[in-house]
């Protein structure tokens, strides 16, 4: 039987919530990926460094934004030239709430920092976002497929 997705997504939710964000990283086009916890290198298929993951990682592509409870600060649609730093400034940053919100569901995660980060997609199709747990030997993840959050694993 499958498990509801409030009870996936709290499960989740329940490891992040307290992880401080140790690593950020620009994705192709307008992707952003956000790591927590400890690090772990990765390499590439040639064998040249990667991007390290953290026991957990958000990837959030299309449309994004940073917010404080007075601004939007940067998002998909700044001037890109900026966004790099802008995350690194974030790094350090704890976990303090993630949630789901709208119909079909976005994903919000507040940080001690006082920023959120929100993902809301802007073209056709579900919410692109997923929420990676990488704690067990396999690799799960969150995401949203045909308006619902489903979860997947790693082959």
């Amino acid at each position: 039987m499958a498990e509801p997705a409030s009870g996936l997504f709290d499960r989740y939710k329940a490891g992040l919530v307290g992880a401080e964000l140790t690593h950020t990283w620009r994705g192709h086009g307008s992707a952003i990926f956000l790591e927590f916890g400890p690090l772990t290198p990765r390499h590439h298929r040639d064998g040249s460094p990667g991007n390290s993951a953290g026991e957990f990682g958000v990837m959030i592509e299309w449309s994004w934004r940073v917010e404080t409870a007075v601004s939007v600060v940067f998002g998909s649609w700044s001037d890109d030239a900026g966004w790099e730093r802008s995350l690194e400034q974030l790094h350090g940053s704890t976990v303090s709430d993630v949630w789901l919100f709208g119909d079909l569901p976005e994903l919000g995660i507040a940080l001690s920092s006082g920023h959120r980060v929100l993902s809301f997609m802007t073209s056709d199709g579900d919410p692109d976002w997923t929420l990676f747990d990488r704690r067990e030997p396999k690799e799960r993840w969150l995401r949203v497929r045909d308006g619902l959050v489903v979860e997947e694993f790693a082959d």
